[in-house]
């Protein structure tokens, strides 16, 4: 079994700078449930002072979002996001890994299981170009949320959207399995040449990581923000963790909904709605914990739409304004900008 990566370990000078940062330790005030105290436990494993099967090592790598928010706040670099991954590589092994993320793992472990689950769902479809530009359609937004892959092709007509193309493998590397999650994007790469845009945060961080940031854009990035529709309507975006702590990339959503209507910035926008990725489901009353303050300053700033970057956060806040009766529309960005959501239908 691999250890960690020493010179990643290392770069922690427990300063505690990242505690102020994380949605965990926020909830706790326990020093454990903070990327500092994390580390600390990753290196008890690395030297042998606890066992593998310890159980703050398997509650703590769980607990954590791995939402990378102690990463933009670190003064020594840490890439905590890269050590999680070696973490889970360890700690989730068989039936450590938890039986949702099995499931999961397995419905999207082959380009041939992930066409299936869009099979009956009207996303975007076309055939593959020898050179691109290329549509990710992702594994379970194709499912969950076609009309995104079409409001996205509406835009941008000149991206092809083979339905064969298979899934990018974050949801592998976020949950134990980051060899086969880089593979999966590697063939991703080789499936769909040239440029390759996301509607996915979390998609395209991981992707950009494995292929190289020069291949990989968001669908914020790539959008020129020409013929955008006046919505008249107050807006405001929840950021893609993933794609705002790992790539850096926030300014370019806003700069697109600023154009679309009155935007609202939410002060907690840039934090975890609690969603990341397979978390939901695999801890159901912290992420709600997480999500609920969330929540209420969404419904107190009185906006129309919530604008999304990612389909595991339009998930979360969809299901979270939908229990709470909220007047409040959870919408893709890019069906904003195709004008595929209108003022009636607020």
């Amino acid at each position: 079994m691999n250890g960690f990566t020493p010179e990643l370990l290392d770069r922690c000078i427990s300063c505690g700078f990242c505690l102020p940062a994380c949605p965990t330790y926020a909830l706790t005030k326990d020093e454990t449930s903070s990327p500092r105290g994390r580390i600390t436990l990753m290196r008890a494993l690395e030297e042998g002072t606890l066992p593998g099967n310890d159980l703050r090592l398997q509650e703590e790598s769980s607990f954590c979002l791995g939402c990378r928010a102690c990463e933009t706040v670190c003064p020594a670099g840490v890439q905590y996001g890269a050590l999680l991954e070696e973490w889970r590589d360890r700690q989730w092994q068989g039936t450590r890994r938890p039986l949702i993320v099995r499931l999961l793992m397995s419905a999207v472990n082959s380009p041939w299981r992930v066409r299936l689950l869009g099979l009956f769902r009207r996303h975007a479809r076309t055939r593959p170009s020898p050179s691109g530009p290329h549509l990710m359609l992702g594994c379970f937004e194709r499912a969950l949320y076609p009309e995104v892959s079409r409001a996205a092709r509406w835009l941008h007509p000149e991206l092809a959207a083979p339905a064969a193309q298979g899934c990018c493998g974050a949801l592998h590397a976020h949950n134990g399995d980051s060899a086969r999650g880089r593979q999966m994007a590697a063939e991703l790469g080789e499936r769909l040449p040239g440029t390759i845009v996301t509607t996915s945060g979390g998609c395209a961080a991981h992707l950009a990581d494995v292929l190289g940031r020069d291949r990989v854009k968001e669908i914020s990035e790539y959008s020129t923000g020409e013929d955008l529709p006046e919505t008249g309507a107050r807006i405001a975006l929840q950021d893609s963790c993933h794609l705002r702590n790992g790539l850096g990339v926030w300014r370019e959503p806003r700069a697109l909904l600023e154009r679309m209507g009155e935007y609202v910035e939410l002060p907690s926008a840039g934090s975890c709605c609690g969603a990341a990725g397979s978390y939901a489901l695999v801890r159901p009353r912290d992420s709600a914990r997480i999500l609920d303050a969330k929540l209420d300053e969404i419904e107190a700033a009185g906006i129309d739409y919530l604008a999304v970057v990612n389909p595991g956060c339009h998930r979360q806040l969809e299901q979270g304004l939908r229990r709470r009766k909220s007047s409040v529309r959870v919408v893709h960005l890019v069906e904003l900008a195709a004008g595929a959501v209108r003022p009636a239908d607020r």
